[in-house]
């Protein structure tokens, strides 16, 4: 029995309450890394395997614990290539530096503005060459989510083709070569999924703010940890935004349409049930296409870019977008059903990645089919899957009652340990100070006595010169 450690916050044969979630941060900070995670592990999740999630864990120090107890590491990534995720990618290359099982990363991208200039290159080129190289010590190929990310790391000296492969996002794959998109027939009364990101352009922020009012059967579907916080407990916001839900006295708040999913399958079962999904979020949309719900996705960047462009998801770019455009004008124009045409020859491209790596996985014996039941499915049948919670004021009074006792008490002692920690900080560096200060007068003595020597010597020598 092969046993696989994953870079995942949660498995799908777990069910982790909301306070369990929000304190250990198990969705990464959004909840779109669970549907790219779940399709790995269903790929991955042969009679033969057993995948173990790492809970987002780095420790180079825990190599040798990882060399003893597992047969091989996957790291599924989303836009790693970013700033603010350099210290992480850097604890990773020390890590996999060290280990001596092989390492596949099955997806990374780069994150950028829509129109990147790859030629002036960003400041963690060097980060990354780093990360590339240490990942193909431990592997034969690298899969990058699009031709944006494979012309990034191409200009840093990688080969495509040899070093890295264009793969598109794992989760496209997630119930094999097929695609059936229904079709559909949308009017004021259906029932529509909305996604936003804060990070859009302005004129697509209006534009998902006015569709929402002009149907009205709609519900918003968060995907970040203040969200979950939010709609939980009802207290906290988000940066004020007229265009973007941010608060509980917000309608879609107040409405209580606003489920917040916990796992990938309730997320996926919820948008086999509308009409339509549309918005701003990469996932959001992505989990309609696999669910077989159309959909319309809004890029805002490079990353989004990339990977609607390869998987021909259905998507409009901003600038398209006026302050005229309704939701039903972008409906005639697109069509619902190009996913589907290009699904075939990016999964069986995603199957020679997996087979040029020598990665096990349930598609060996050509079971592509909608209808087959792999073998994480038969396993999570037996598991619990929790289902989204809504807002406070969509919940009984008993409900409230219940989040409010399970959630503070455990903020509040979250609260004393991080003050706890940053007084033991605050301590160390007070000793840290008093030790460099010590050494510093002790130098300074010292310095005071061999001047005085010095002094005392050319004082000496001059009296004997005269």
């Amino acid at each position: 029995m092969k046993k696989i450690l994953i870079r995942s916050g949660i498995s799908p044969l777990e069910s982790f309450k909301p306070t369990e979630i929000l304190f250990n941060n198990s969705i990464g900070g959004n909840v779109g890394n669970l549907i790219y995670a779940y399709s790995i592990y269903r790929t991955l999740t042969t009679e033969n395997t057993t995948i173990v999630p790492d809970y987002y864990k780095i420790e180079p120090e825990n190599a040798e614990f990882i060399n003893t107890n597992y047969d091989a590491y996957v790291i599924p990534l989303a836009d790693a290539f970013r700033e603010q995720f350099i210290p992480q990618l850097k604890k990773y290359t020390s890590l996999i530096n060290k280990l001596t099982i092989p390492v596949y990363v099955i997806g990374v991208g780069l994150r950028a503005s829509f129109e990147p200039n790859l030629d002036k290159g960003f400041p963690f080129d060097d980060a990354v060459r780093e990360f590339v190289k240490a990942v193909l010590k431990k592997s034969s190929i690298i899969g990058v989510r699009g031709e944006i990310t494979a012309k990034y790391l191409s200009k840093l000296g990688f080969k495509e083709g040899v070093d890295h492969t264009v793969i598109g996002c794992p989760s496209m794959y997630t119930f094999g070569r097929e695609l059936q998109i229904r079709d559909t027939n949308i009017s004021r009364e259906s029932k529509i999924a909305v996604n936003s990101s804060m990070l859009s352009p302005d004129n697509v922020l209006s534009f998902i703010s006015r569709t929402m009012e002009e149907y009205p059967d709609h519900y918003f579907i968060p995907q970040w940890m203040k969200e979950m916080t939010l709609v939980y407990t009802g207290t906290g916001k988000l940066k004020d935004n007229d265009n973007y839900p941010t608060k509980m006295s917000d309608e879609v708040y107040m409405r209580g349409r606003v489920p917040f999913f916990l796992n990938a399958k309730t997320w996926i079962d919820f948008l086999k049930d509308v009409d339509l999904s549309f918005g701003a979020r990469l996932h959001g949309n992505i989990t309609a296409t696999i669910a077989g719900t159309p959909s319309i996705l809004l890029p805002k960047d490079a990353r989004m870019r990339e990977l609607a462009e390869y998987h021909q998801l259905t998507y409009v770019f901003a600038n398209e977008l006026t302050e005229n455009t309704r939701l039903e004008d972008l409906i005639d124009r697109v069509d619902f059903h190009a996913p589907e045409k290009v699904q075939g020859k990016n999964f069986d491209k995603f199957i020679d990645f997996l087979d040029n790596n020598g990665i096990d996985h349930i598609y060996k014996n050509k079971n592509t089919g909608l209808a087959y039941t792999a073998p994480l499915d038969i396993k999570m049948a037996n598991v619990e899957q929790l289902k989204p919670i809504y807002p406070i004021t969509a919940c009984s009074s008993e409900e409230i009652v219940q989040r409010f006792e399970d959630y503070f008490p455990l903020a509040e002692k979250r609260a004393e340990q991080k003050e706890i920690k940053l007084k033991n900080k605050l301590k160390e560096s007070n000793e840290k100070l008093n030790k460099a200060e010590k050494v510093i007068k002790k130098q300074q003595k010292t310095l005071q006595r061999r001047s005085v020597k010095v002094a005392l010597k050319a004082t000496d020598l001059i009296r004997r010169n005269k």
